[in-house]
């Protein structure tokens, strides 16, 4: 079939447009969506050069630590803001998160990711004209900090997620973005970091369950070990990542 008359019959197709749903659901979780998470290490460049992983195993055991400490902390955000997909509970969440993220290193990269993606959601996902509205809304309020996980549960409450697959899908991204920045800092190879991916998947699932579904009274940090040492991460000689 020519291209031409593939588009032409795409555009008159009466059909509703929940048959192109699930295409929409995987963009929003490919890499290739340029929300910056891969400029962000969660802290794991810092904890390298403070000596405290320098191996496969030590990277196995932070990465944990990271899925633990973001189902308790993020979680609750992304299963509240999912739940309720609109602008005001989505201004209450994220004006707590705000004040909860004592880390400014954590906090500058949350506003970062948040930003970014609810620039591209709103541009990419044309057809949800909420998103474009609620960009242009925050622009002309001068609001600046936009974090990331109450961001991006209202996006996938808005593109049909239920909130099992949402709640799983911000661990997976978390997962993702962590391995990849470990593959570029040279602490494992590409083939080794999918290994430990699918390794992971098991425990990521049983921290998923553990956290899911939480009001945001139940918020809370569970590393704050690495928490600490994430925010001595602008003081690095030099550094590849922004977190």
């Amino acid at each position: 079939m020519e291209p031409e008359k593939l588009s032409r019959e795409a555009r008159d197709d009466p059909r509703p447009a929940s048959h192109l749903l699930q295409w929409t659901q995987w963009q929003l979780l490919d890499s290739i969506l340029p929300t910056g998470g891969f400029a962000h290490s969660y802290g794991l460049e810092a904890t390298i050069q403070a000596c405290v992983i320098s191996g496969p195993e030590d990277l196995e055991r932070f990465v944990v630590h990271v899925l633990d400490n973001t189902g308790s902390l993020l979680l609750p955000f992304v299963h509240i803001a999912h739940k309720s997909p609109n602008m005001e509970t989505w201004s209450r969440l994220n004006q707590i998160l705000e004040a909860t993220l004592t880390n400014e290193v954590s906090r500058k990269a949350s506003v970062s990711q948040g930003s970014a993606l609810l620039r591209v959601s709103a541009t990419a996902f044309y057809e949800i004209s909420v998103l474009k509205e609620m960009k242009n809304a925050l622009l002309s309020s001068g609001i600046v900090a936009i974090h990331h996980a109450p961001v991006f549960g209202l996006i996938c409450g808005l593109l049909g997620f239920d909130s099992g697959t949402t709640q799983r899908a911000y661990m997976f991204v978390t997962m993702r973005d962590v391995i990849s920045a470990a593959t570029r800092l040279n602490l494992v190879g590409p083939l080794g970091a999918s290994v430990l991916q699918h390794q992971l998947a098991h425990t990521a699932e049983q921290l998923a369950k553990k956290w899911m579904d939480r009001p945001i009274e139940d918020a809370c940090q569970t590393a704050p070990l690495f928490d600490t040492i994430q925010g001595c991460h602008t003081y690095l000689f030099s550094k590849l990542f922004c977190s």
